[in-house]
């Protein structure tokens, strides 16, 4: 994990255990037959859903859990998560990152402010990456689980890092549509508040993927 040249990403090595992670963002589609409603400002089925704060996330992966009988990830009263669970949370930061790889050139896998037309894009438009996974560079910032600290890179586990207990941001990944190609790469760090996402305030880029334990198995979720 990490990038040389960014002053809180500093490069170390993490071992994370094997995840199903969604092939798309969660499309506006799926959000409304999950949720009943479609929170985003852009209104297509296709499109990543956005206008979605970090809690409104959390509780997509859970009612889509029990829908599929699984159990949920995440206390609505403390917002903790269970990560013994075996249904959907939003990914670590590291899980994020494993996911995400480099592709090296960005024209191909992303929409960002060069090539997005000042719009989120429909997913699955642009080149996979090497794992099959779509979009996990711009279009919209992905949230994750883990609270935001500058240093956390200096002291996190080498085990599946989780993330500092508490914190005031939550991170967020990979880019988005008004973003430039430099928030665009897998060791840039982004954080938010995660009650955010009016778009009064511009915050019509945030969406997210999720993600649930393999248990010794290996595999992409696609929906």
């Amino acid at each position: 994990m990490g990038d040389e040249d960014e002053v809180d990403a500093k490069p170390h090595e993490v071992f994370v255990s094997s995840f199903y992670i969604d092939k798309y963002p969660v499309t506006q589609g799926e959000y409304q037959r999950v949720m009943g409603e479609n929170p985003s400002r852009w209104k297509a089925s296709k499109n990543p859903v956005e206008q979605v704060s970090w809690s409104k996330a959390a509780r997509y992966c859970n009612a889509c859990s029990r829908l599929e009988g699984l159990q949920p990830c995440y206390d609505l009263n403390t917002w903790e998560c269970d990560f013994d669970a075996d249904g959907y949370r939003l990914p670590t930061e590291a899980e994020w990152e494993y996911a995400g790889n480099d592709p090296s050139k960005l024209q191909n896998y992303a929409w960002f402010d060069k090539n997005s037309g000042k719009k989120p894009r429909p997913v699955g438009q642009k080149q996979s990456n090497p794992w099959g996974l779509h979009d996990m560079y711009g279009n919209v910032w992905e949230w994750c689980n883990d609270f935001y600290k500058v240093d956390y890179y200096q002291e996190s586990p080498e085990e599946n890092p989780k993330g500092p207990k508490t914190g005031d941001n939550k991170v967020v990944r990979g880019g988005a549509w008004k973003f430039s190609a430099e928030s665009c790469r897998s060791g840039y760090r982004y954080n938010e508040d995660p009650a955010y996402s009016d778009v009064c305030f511009g915050y019509d880029i945030y969406g997210f993927r999720c993600v649930r334990n393999a248990h010794g198995d290996t595999g992409v979720r696609a929906k």
